[in-house]
């Protein structure tokens, strides 16, 4: 089993689960869509900066992500270290550049890109990238 195998689901599929670290050492789950850049190993997922795993990542920036096959026999949990953005802050700032890279990624085309990005600074959004070290799971059958 290679890891080009099993990131291949990660590929394949624009959702997951986002696993950070609470405090006491517990698991934070949530549901997040995500765009993954194989030539550069890192999965980005667009985050808002007053959530719990956005707290968690910045406190203890270990992840894990995972992602299933439609039947969910085929599965990828990928490991990796966390490198957030700063917090979107002007309309066409670097962050606000990433995010409308990840939303055509992800998502496609957006009916209205100054709504979009000013969304980004009124949320207060930013960048997860996770840094693909180490993934296992089962892929899927060929």
């Amino acid at each position: 089993m290679t890891q080009d195998a099993l990131l291949s689901l990660v590929a394949e599929y624009d959702g997951g689960v986002l696993v950070t670290l609470k405090r006491d050492g517990r698991p934070q789950l949530s549901n997040v869509n995500h765009a993954y850049y194989p030539d550069e190993r890192i999965i980005r997922v667009s985050l808002t900066d007053d959530r719990a795993k956005t707290r968690n990542l910045r406190r203890d920036p270990r992840a894990s992500y995972h992602v299933t096959s439609d039947d969910r026999w085929a599965y990828t949990v990928v490991e990796g270290t966390a490198e957030l953005t700063p917090v979107a802050r002007d309309a066409h700032d670097d962050t606000v550049e990433e995010l409308v890279r990840l939303y055509r990624d992800v998502q496609g085309e957006h009916p209205d890109w100054d709504d979009y990005r000013a969304a980004m600074v009124r949320d207060r959004r930013l960048v997860l990238r996770l840094h693909v070290e180490r993934a296992y799971g089962i892929p899927r059958a060929r």
